[in-house]
C-alpha cells in the first residue's frame, strides 16, 4: 500500500470555503478511482494561514497512475484551487505503509 501525501495552504478568511470544496470535489474524485482504498483532509489553523494535508492510500503505483497521471509525484490540482491556494506546491510525498492496524 502506498500514502500520498500532499499539501496546500490558503488564507485562514478562505479557509471554511476551501474544505468544502475540497470534500464536494477531491474526495469524490480520489474515491472514483479504482485502486484508492481511502482519503482523509486534515486541517490545521496557524495565525492567518491554514494548511490543509490530504492523505490518500492506494494499492498500486498503477492506480496512482489513474489518478494523477505517468508523474507520479506531480501534485494535482482542480482550476478552482487558484482561487485559494497561496502557492501550488509542484510535488506531493508518497510513503510505503510498512505497518498499520485497523480499528475494530
Amino acid at each position: 500500500m502506498i500514502c500520498r501525501i500532499w499539501h496546500g495552504r490558503t488564507l485562514r478568511e478562505h479557509a471554511d470555503e476551501y474544505a468544502a470544496l475540497l470534500k464536494q470535489l477531491a474526495i469524490p474524485d480520489y474515491r472514483s478511482v479504482p485502486g484508492n482504498i481511502d482519503v482523509a483532509v486534515l486541517r490545521r489553523d496557524d495565525g492567518d494561514v491554514t494548511h490543509f494535508l490530504t492523505i490518500t492510500h492506494w494499492v498500486s503505483e498503477q492506480s496512482i497512475r489513474a489518478f494523477a497521471g505517468d508523474d507520479l509525484l506531480k501534485a494535482k490540482y482542480y482550476p478552482e484551487d487558484a482561487g485559494f491556494l497561496l502557492e501550488f506546491e509542484p510535488f506531493v510525498q508518497h510513503f510505503d505503509v510498512v505497518a498499520e492496524q485497523a480499528s475494530g
